[in-house]
């Protein structure tokens, strides 16, 4: 492995960052070229493919982030996973559900299996980069479409959205309300 030294150092930066960081500014916090902090890269990836590592190197969301590997996951995240879930308010979560699990959907498909508005809700939750603009309806009005980001992938560790877990009757029957 060449580049010993210069990929400790981006080991070092991608561990105290608590975002993920595009090889431009890996490049300027480790004061390499984003040539050598490309080669760091695929050192840390295969570092990380070893059968003793825990970790493993993530693309999120346009930059790299060191995540603990998917396998182990289930054990970990009864005890890391509820701080990061823990910020949403239940409300919050609810409208996030339903966009995860109909997406695309408008505002007022929402609101109709909700039951209540959901401005606020939509708001806090583009804000958090966890929801976004996916189209527009063929509908009087145009109105706009939402559904999940990579952000929202990455906080419930999902590869993609094929991984929800399924509704139960009840919960499927309730969703298409709106339909």
């Amino acid at each position: 492995m060449e580049f010993n030294r210069e990929t400790a150092l981006c080991e070092a930066i991608l561990f105290l960052e608590s975002e993920p960081l595009t090889v431009k500014v890996l490049s300027n916090k480790a004061q390499l070229s984003e040539e050598v902090v490309e080669k760091c890269i695929e050192n840390l990836k295969e570092k990380y493919t070893a059968e003793d590592s825990g970790i493993e190197l993530s693309m999120i969301t346009g930059g790299w982030a060191i995540t603990p590997k998917k396998e182990y996951w289930a054990v970990l995240k009864e005890f890391y996973g509820s701080k990061r879930e823990g910020r949403l308010s239940k409300s919050a979560m609810e409208t996030l559900a339903i966009i995860a699990y109909r997406q695309p959907i408008t505002r007022a498909e929402i609101e109709a299996i909700r039951g209540v508005g959901v401005d606020n809700m939509i708001r806090m939750l583009f804000d958090r980069n966890l929801i976004k603009e996916v189209g527009k309806k063929d509908a009087p009005g145009r109105p706009t479409l939402f559904g999940t980001t990579k952000e929202f992938l990455k906080l419930f560790r999902l590869n993609s959205i094929a991984e929800l877990p399924k509704l139960d009757e009840d919960d499927e029957e309730r969703f298409e309300l709106a339909r």
